[in-house]
């Protein structure tokens, strides 16, 4: 990929910078050829990766590294994209925000430096992924369980961070996390929580400060580089068991939310419920063309047959229930009496005792796995992929509200409807998969259009995304607009104040510094 330099920076400056860095960690891990610059890019990009170009990487090794490499981003003035390993598909993986930022990549810095059974908690540098911490785990045979998303090749820290989800008990990340240590844009290392006070015992396991709490302002922001943090785990259940429900009909969602919800909130069921739509399943049987090979969606009256041929629901709850088998008994009978009320055919029961191998592609189980990334395969070509990620009430209202605007926009663009829901208790999180082959232009094209019809339409409606592609970041911030905007005024306020350079992630989540902001513009899909 040709090289873009940062705004208003010449090849001199520029190559000052890079210089500087290599003195700080060598100039191997200076990775600024073309070669390196592709490696950086969005390979899911609807269109082309040279839309959010990154200049070069730098990859620090140790927390002095990253502070030393902060400082000297201020002196010369070039601002930097911190990921901890690029792994964030569907959104934006590695590029930066800001065309010609330099991305400082964290992967290196990848030790678990605790792990502690007793209180059931780790400590991660951003570098460590969900196989590192699982292969830790098992090599010590602790009883604990992970938290894991769909795709779980990605940093553990870096999901959260960016608010990913799980299935699992633990399955709202970012809420497990405790205590971070963090660079801030000038440099100063700040530890937050506990941590504030040196030596403090209870640093990743009391999640509030004495005093404001940070820790979240941390996540989905620009405003440090945070170098490791805690992690809550899940104690290993002494059983498990899974119900499988095969929903059968499209407007059945309504009534499995009212049914799930309140079981959710109230306790009975303590796990993230995911349920996908009957294309979650087939995305793993093959390729589109294998079930339909003329252009446009997928007919319903051909679903229909796929769905009898396939024997699958349109959409299929595999919940899962977690403790001393007594109380997972009495609570899979609370759960199943509730779902027959609307259901007449008993759910698959598929029990798991401590001891024994767990499933290594359920994601319930808290087994890391890549599997997912099937998807990306559906339409053939170079395939990419999408998700439009609102938020909703987990109620049959603004559940089928959300399902059906949705539908009726994606149908409109006569692409194929990859719905689900994951009902983490009083919300829902809707995830729209976008599917599509990058090769094709008009496939591009469209699914750009699809996606700025969504964000308008959903906002609207009253809902929001909670998190988004590089090139609608700005797009999703525009929406949240309360009092104009009153929430992202304050966090560049903030911004300005700790980062007077504009040095950390210019452009992320829509929250631009005052010397970059005559940027926001460009690089918007």
């Amino acid at each position: 990929m040709k090289q873009v330099l940062p705004p208003r920076i010449g090849p001199k400056a520029f190559d000052a910078a890079l210089t500087a860095f290599a003195g700080v960690v060598g100039k191997d891990w200076v990775l600024a050829s073309d070669a390196d610059r592709d490696a950086y890019s969005d390979i899911y990009a609807p269109g082309s990766p040279e839309q959010w170009p990154a200049s070069a990487a730098v990859a620090p090794a140790s927390v002095a590294e990253v502070q030393a490499i902060v400082r000297l981003a201020n002196q010369h003035k070039v601002p930097l994209w911190p990921v901890s390993r690029g792994k964030n598909l569907g959104y934006g993986t590695a590029a930066p925000r800001m065309a010609g930022s330099v991305v400082l990549d964290l992967g290196r810095m990848n030790r678990i430096i605790e792990l502690d059974a007793k209180l059931a908690y780790c400590v991660l540098e951003p570098g460590v992924s969900f196989f590192d911490l699982h292969e830790a785990i098992e090599r010590e045979k602790l009883p604990l369980w992970m938290s894991v998303p769909g795709n779980a090749w990605g940093s553990v820290l870096g999901n959260a961070f960016d608010h990913g989800i799980g299935y699992t008990p633990y399955g709202l990340h970012a809420r497990n996390l405790c205590g971070f240590e963090v660079v801030l844009p000038q440099g100063d290392l700040v530890r937050t929580g506990m941590g504030a006070m040196a030596g403090n015992h209870a640093w990743h396991l009391h999640p509030l400060s004495y005093g404001p709490t940070f820790d979240l302002a941390f996540t989905q922001s620009n405003l440090g580089v945070v170098t490791r943090a805690g992690v809550w785990l899940q104690p290993a259940p002494a059983t498990s068991l899974e119900l499988v429900f095969d929903i059968p009909n499209e407007d059945d969602i309504g009534w499995v939310v009212d049914t799930i919800a309140p079981l959710k909130i109230s306790g009975t069921i303590d796990q993230n419920v995911f349920i996908p739509s009957w294309l979650g399943k087939m995305v793993l049987k093959g390729q589109r063309n294998d079930f339909w090979d003329k252009p446009g969606a997928i007919p319903d009256w051909r679903v229909k047959e796929l769905l009898t041929q396939y024997k699958l629901g349109y959409w299929q709850v595999a919940l899962r229930l977690y403790g001393e088998e007594a109380v997972v008994r009495a609570k899979a009978d609370i759960v199943k009496a509730a779902m027959a009320r609307n259901l007449a055919v008993p759910p698959a029961e598929h029990w798991w005792h401590a001891g024994e191998p767990r499933n290594a592609v359920d994601i319930t189980a808290g087994v890391p796995s890549a599997v997912p990334l099937q998807m990306s395969d559906w339409v053939g070509g170079r395939g990419g992929h999408m998700g439009f990620s609102p938020v909703v009430p987990a109620t049959s209202e603004h559940v089928m509200g959300q399902l059906k605007r949705a539908r009726a926009i994606i149908a409109a663009h006569d692409i194929d409807f990859y719905a689900s829901f994951t009902i983490g208790g009083r919300f829902a999180t809707n995830i729209n998969m976008l599917m599509f082959d990058r090769d094709q232009p008009a496939q591009v094209t469209n699914i750009k259009a699809l996606f700025n019809d969504l964000i308008a339409e959903t906002a609207k409606a009253g809902y929001g995304e909670y998190r988004t592609h590089l090139g609608w970041m700005d797009k999703v911030a525009d929406t949240y607009d309360f009092n104009n905007h009153a929430l992202r005024r304050m966090t560049e306020t903030i911004k300005d104040a700790l980062d007077p350079n504009g040095i950390i992630a210019p452009g992320k989540q829509g929250i631009w510094p005052s010397v970059w902001r005559d940027q926001a513009k460009e690089g918007r899909a």
